[in-house]
């Protein structure tokens, strides 16, 4: 796989289930995958594999609890912020 990018957000509710939101890109953007967490869920994705986007899966997967962790300190300045 190509050098790939990974942006998430911080912590958001999504009906009563609290949710990061992960997107992948590579090829200036061209490629994207977009998943969830917790479960590493793809809902949406263009220009990769579908072994690509199980990898992607998996990766969301396998570091759910570090992301997670990231996610909070952004949730956690966007409240300062405020």
């Amino acid at each position: 796989m190509e050098e790939v990018s990974l942006t998430y957000t911080g912590i958001m509710k999504q009906g009563n289930e609290r949710v990061v939101k992960v997107r992948f890109t590579r090829n200036n953007e061209k490629d994207y995958a977009e998943g969830t967490i917790p479960g590493g869920k793809i809902e949406k994705s263009s220009g990769f594999s579908d072994k690509e986007v199980a990898s992607l899966s998996f990766y969301l997967r396998a570091n759910e609890k570090e992301l997670y962790q990231k996610a909070k300190e952004i949730t956690g300045f966007r409240g300062f912020l405020r």
